[in-house]
């Protein structure tokens, strides 16, 4: 199989060997810009977000990302929209495309991911593979440790509960926990009163 019609593979959810020496070639160019991302020092802001507008197939304006960052290739079908914020330990499993809104805050150690494997041995011993872009909207927050798993779409301003592992897609303007991850309620007017239980908003 051509090196073309790999990468069309990798795009389209079909199956595709990612051993292909080609293929490997291509990404590990990839890996070391996100080595240098990662061995950057804490006050090289500039040269962080030069790199990831190198790495990134897109990068809004005002994203910050937490080193260590881990993608399998560099970020290149990562797109992200404005004012992202990653903290430590992204995982991003970006063989194909993953689209990230404006305002969506990633906690630690969370992990996107697009590649999957046939269930049958053989073709997996084969190393095939296939991928589903993920599509996260805008103002929305991953929980720390949360697993969002390939072809998954979730809404506008939902909340993605700690530890939570998503399999399905997730609507609009809720709140939604667990493994698998179920809607545990609607995002409603308390929630522009009280922060937490009880706890009353004091600053506008």
């Amino acid at each position: 199989m051509k090196l073309q019609e790999i990468k069309e593979r990798m795009h389209s959810k079909k199956l595709y060997y990612c051993n292909d020496e080609s293929l490997i070639a291509e990404q590990l160019k990839c890996l070391e810009l996100l080595y240098d991302f990662n061995a950057t020092r804490p006050l090289e802001q500039d040269k962080r977000q030069e790199l990831l507008k190198n790495m990134f197939a897109k990068i809004g304006e005002n994203c910050y990302i937490e080193p260590p960052l881990n993608a399998n290739w560099g970020g290149k079908n990562v797109h992200f929209g404005n004012s992202v914020y990653a903290n430590f330990n992204l995982t991003l499993v970006d063989d194909c495309e993953i689209f990230v809104g404006n305002n969506v805050m990633f906690a630690p150690n969370v992990t996107v991911i697009t590649a999957t494997h046939p269930i049958h041995p053989e073709l997996r011993s084969k190393q095939a593979q296939y991928n589903m872009p993920v599509n996260i909207g805008n103002n929305v927050w991953i929980g720390a440790g949360a697993i969002i798993l390939p072809g998954v779409s979730i809404g506008d301003n939902s909340v993605i509960g700690a530890g939570s592992v998503v399999t399905k897609d997730i609507p609009a303007n809720v709140v939604a926990v667990g493994n698998p991850c179920k809607v545990l309620r609607e995002i409603d007017e308390n929630d522009i009163k009280y922060y937490n239980k009880n706890m009353e908003i004091d600053i506008y």
